[in-house]
């Protein structure tokens, strides 16, 4: 069973309409149908920019 107020303590999507907020299940269902990934796997400075995607998750954690 999901734990939605639990969960929004700890969401750190700051894309305020969004209908999936605590509800992770189903956040990390629609950002992987869009080739994404959902808030919780980027730091708040990327988070903020809403780019979700694949490559801008590897270039955040890739050390050059």
């Amino acid at each position: 069973m999901c734990n939605v107020e639990n969960n929004m303590e700890s969401c750190p999507c700051t894309y305020e309409p969004c209908s999936k907020k605590g509800v992770c299940c189903e956040c990390i269902k629609y950002h992987l149908r869009r080739n994404e990934l959902p808030a919780c796997c980027f730091p708040p400075e990327v988070e903020r920019t809403y780019d979700r995607s694949f490559e801008r998750f590897i270039g955040v954690y890739t050390k050059t």
